[in-house]
């Protein structure tokens, strides 16, 4: 760009040189409205400013404005696929998780029904308590881990978990009695109850908005991709070997994400800007202008800061209160729409309705169309939103336990009833599992590392935590009992009725997170819906 001269009496020149100001000012001025993409008060701000400067600027004051926007000017185009990579890595654990939650079903197949796998006896109660201790060691640790995040951060928090991992399979492994079966399903329950909390708090924190729910639902993809890999092995080895096979997953995982960054929420909040920095830069590209984000997440942290109190007063503000209250009924409902019971008949339904499908094979067709579902969940989160997946995924399974209700209802009034109806659970089955892992399966725990403030993140997400996993305890061990008090067809129209609440509940009370950064989900919560626009322009 050409300077003017004092010497210079054309009036051309300042002309052409008003008209360059004005084409580059234009041209930054794109470039900052990009910026703007985390809600950066420093990015809008620029936007405000050069706003004012179009309307009424002269040449020298276009200059000046353009020398404010230089920093901001440098192209503000993110890099994503650093973003999947990390995010996918950390999915690792839940894809550990998703092998601890399938093994009882291979499990129980050879050493309680066929006697095999240890030198000892296991009968079915035995057994039952087995599968339940994980998720009692799941329900102890969701708390304890939220401070562990807080002191030690996210990453190094996953990675010390693989300890208990590994210790858990291998007692598993060589276990000598029933107690040492229930204690090595306890401490696994740990592990993967402590990744349900820290890898969606991850994940939140290192994705851009526009693709936050896209990465925040890789965690319920992993785990169905680790059901189903235990499914499948199963099918082809015996007990011994599924454990060995799953008791390497941890390891794996340990190895890839050692090379992952830490969160940059958690590195600003202890004061370790150059690190934020570079993770900032690992995760979106050494191009991108980092500036906007990290100065929105240190106004987040000074506010956080200026306001700091001890855990129960940050429990007792209203938006915390708000978030929490969410949090925990989509955990609720995510656990009392049915799905332990719909899992614990589908071998009985496909057998029942002359499918031709085996036991087994009902066991990986399942855990096939867990994952499909929540693939396709990972592409439209991000586009549908999180609400209208909640609203369609209650509406479906509420009709389908209903429709399984009534099948099973006419069949224990008399069997000849249903003998044409064999269609009818299976379908409902598919439709149900479908519609859970689109909705009701991920999104709960993806919105889970959304709704809290940063201050109290780590423990308002283990009570919600703790409250799924204890939920999913209790669902399981009564389920026997409200199948002898209500019947089977009365069970499945109960889980029915609790999921019409529910889809009542997300929509008066769940408000939409697509697109919002953290802290416009905060200011929404807090009952302020405008965004921070109205930013006055430095003088």
């Amino acid at each position: 760009m050409s300077t003017a001269s004092s010497s210079n009496s054309s009036g051309e020149e300042p002309n052409k040189k008003s008209g360059s100001n004005n084409e580059e000012s234009s041209h930054l001025l794109e470039s900052a409205e990009n910026g703007a993409k985390y809600g950066s008060r420093q990015a809008v701000k620029i936007v405000k400013a050069s706003d004012n400067g179009r309307t009424n600027s002269t040449p020298h004051d276009q200059e000046n404005l353009l020398g404010n926007m230089v920093h901001t000017s440098t192209s503000n185009e993110s890099r994503k696929v650093t973003q999947y990579v990390a995010a996918l890595a950390a999915a690792g654990g839940a894809l550990a998780c998703g092998t601890v939650l399938g093994w009882t079903s291979p499990a129980e197949t050879d050493i309680v029904d066929k006697g095999i796998g240890y030198d000892f006896e296991v009968d079915k109660d035995q057994f039952s308590w087995v599968g339940s201790a994980m998720t009692l060691g799941a329900a102890c640790v969701c708390i304890p881990i939220g401070f562990l995040i807080n002191m030690i951060g996210r990453k190094w928090t996953m990675l010390f978990l693989v300890l208990p991992f590994i210790l858990g399979w291998a007692m598993l492994i060589w276990a000598t009695n029933v107690g040492m079966l229930y204690a090595s399903r306890f401490i696994l329950g740990i592990a993967g109850g402590a990744f349900c909390v820290t890898a969606p708090m991850y994940t939140g924190e290192i994705a851009q908005k526009e693709i936050r729910g896209t990465l925040g639902s890789y965690f319920q993809l992993m785990i169905t991709i680790g059901i189903l890999f235990v499914y499948a092995v199963g099918a082809g080895v015996d007990i011994f070997w599924v454990s060995v096979i799953c008791g390497i997953l941890p390891l794996i995982f340990g190895a890839i994400f050692f090379f992952m960054p830490e969160s940059p929420t958690y590195l600003v909040a202890k004061d370790r800007s150059e690190n934020a920095i570079k993770s900032i830069q690992w995760l979106r590209g050494k191009e991108y202008d980092y500036e906007p984000e990290l100065a929105e997440l240190r106004e987040s942290d000074r506010e956080t800061k200026a306001n700091q109190v001890n855990v129960w007063a940050a429990l007792n503000r209203p938006v915390t209160r708000k978030a929490l209250a969410i949090s925990m009924g989509l955990m609720f409902f995510q656990q009392v729409c049915g799905i332990n019971a719909v899992i614990f008949y589908a071998s009985r339904i496909f057998v029942e309705a002359n499918t031709g499908i085996g036991a087994q094979w009902a066991s990986i067709l399942i855990g096939i169309m867990q994952v499909v579902a929540t693939f396709v969940s990972t592409l439209v989160v991000d586009k549908l939103g999180r609400r209208i997946l909640l609203l369609a995924s209650g509406i479906a399974m509420a009709l389908s336990t209903t429709a399984i209700g009534v099948y099973f209802y006419l069949q224990n009034q008399d069997k000849t009833q249903v003998e044409s109806l064999g269609w009818l659970p299976v379908a409902s089955l598919c439709i149900f599992i479908i519609m859970f892992s689109m909705g009701y399966g991920p999104v709960p725990w993806l919105m889970m590392g959304e709704l809290f403030a940063t201050d109290i993140k780590g423990f308002a997400g283990s009570l919600a935590g703790t409250s799924n996993w204890l939920l999913a305890f209790v669902v399981t061990k009564t389920f026997v009992n409200l199948n002898e008090g209500l019947g089977i067809g009365g069970t499945f129209w109960l889980f029915a009725g609790l999921t019409v609440l529910g889809v009542i509940f997300v929509f008066f009370a769940v408000p939409e997170t697509k697109g919002k950064s953290l802290n416009e989900i905060q200011q929404e919560l807090a009952g302020n819906r405008s965004t921070p626009q109205a930013i006055p322009a430095e003088k």
